[in-house]
């Protein structure tokens, strides 16, 4: 099994999981409104995406205050941030192995 879609990460690799990634791989951390919207998801479908990657060890949420409102903010962790890449990479092998050229 050398195919390089066995490297395909199954948590990452659905569409708005993925979407969600790749949105906190370009931030240091983003608030659960602005990856929402980004998304274009609903809160539910955010808040359920948002629990599986946290528990596959991917996301972290943090709750806090922004004044006296409430407010959640998401971030890659480290274990994330590879899983992510390691995708990614895995995405392009397979762009590759067609004999298209991979998308710079």
């Amino acid at each position: 099994m050398n195919h390089p879609r066995h490297a395909l990460d199954e948590v990452i690799h659905s569409p708005v999981r993925f979407s969600i990634v790749a949105t906190l791989a370009a931030a240091e951390k983003a608030e659960f409104g602005y990856v929402r919207d980004a998304v274009e998801v609903s809160d539910s479908v955010l808040s359920k995406q948002a629990a599986t990657l946290e528990k596959a060890g991917y996301v972290k949420v943090t709750k806090g205050y922004v004044g006296k409102r409430p407010r959640t903010w998401l971030s890659l962790t480290p274990q994330g941030r590879e899983a992510f890449t390691a995708h990614v990479e895995a995405l392009r092998a397979v762009i590759e192995r067609t004999g298209n050229p991979a998308p710079t």
